[in-house]
This record gives structure tokens, C-alpha cells and sequence, in this order.
């Protein structure tokens, strides 16, 4: 009974998890970006410094050769630069004045409007959200890590 009921849970969670990822999926549409790119710009317009590549992948969970992929594309559009820092190696990755001006026309709007939905919730629903999700990913990590 108690494991039926955890995998209703579990099915409603992912669900959630699903329609949280087409909201972010249909906003960069509309926002005229691809997945990628809109992930790319987000990371870059909440970094307080530039970032290597291997940092954003990091940070997306997302494969080198995707990364690249966009990276190359937002370059040669104009939105970002890539320059050798100290070790020529990693490059770091900067918004340009065009890039800054749409992640300022996308991305801004995306980090406001997801402000203004957290603030719907009571500063104790917030920090239990967190908690809770926290608590759950790490189990669920150090339990995937043991197949």
C-alpha cells in the first residue's frame, strides 16, 4: 500500500517535471530561441563572470558536443564571444553588446517571471520546496549511482 501510493506520487511528480520542462520549452520558442541557446543565455545572464564551455556544461547537464553546437551558432550570430583566458585551452564565453540586449529582451523576462511565480508561494513554502526537492534529488542520486 505504501509503495502503491509513493508510485502515485512519483507518476504526479513526473508529470510535473514534464510540463515544468514544456513551459521552459514553449517560452523559448516564443522567444525565438532554441533549447540550447535559451539554456546557454540564462546561464550566462546568472553567471556573475564569464564561463568556459566545460562550466556551462556543467551547469545544463548537457553533453560538450550540444554546447558546442550552440555556442558556435550564437557566436556566429553575434551574441557571444569566445576568448582565450589564461589557459588557452578553455575559452571563456562572453555576451556580446547584441547578446547582452537579447538575453536583456528574453532572458530578464523569463528570470522575472519566475521570480513572481515563487513569490506566490509564502517564504515557508519556499524554503520547503527547496528542502524538499533538495532532499529528494539527493536521494535519488546516491540511489542511481548504486545500479
Amino acid at each position: 500500500m505504501r509503495h502503491a501510493r509513493a508510485r502515485k506520487r512519483l507518476n504526479e511528480y513526473n508529470d510535473l517535471f514534464k510540463e515544468n520542462d514544456e513551459i521552459y520549452r514553449a517560452a523559448a520558442k516564443r522567444l525565438g530561441l532554441p533549447d540550447c541557446a535559451f539554456w546557454i543565455l540564462y546561464t550566462l545572464r546568472e553567471s556573475s563572470a564569464p564561463l568556459t564551455q566545460s562550466e556551462i556544461c556543467a551547469a545544463l547537464y548537457q553533453p560538450k558536443q550540444t554546447v558546442n553546437s550552440a555556442l558556435k551558432h550564437l557566436e556566429a550570430e553575434g551574441y557571444l564571444r569566445l576568448s582565450s583566458g589564461s589557459d588557452r585551452r578553455s575559452k571563456q564565453v562572453r555576451l556580446t553588446e547584441r547578446g547582452l540586449a537579447l538575453a536583456e529582451n528574453t532572458i530578464d523576462r523569463v528570470l522575472a517571471a519566475e521570480c513572481s511565480a515563487l513569490l506566490d508561494m509564502s517564504e515557508e513554502e519556499q524554503a520547503a520546496f527547496i528542502s524538499l526537492l533538495r532532499k529528494y534529488t539527493e536521494s535519488l542520486k546516491a540511489r542511481m549511482d548504486a545500479l
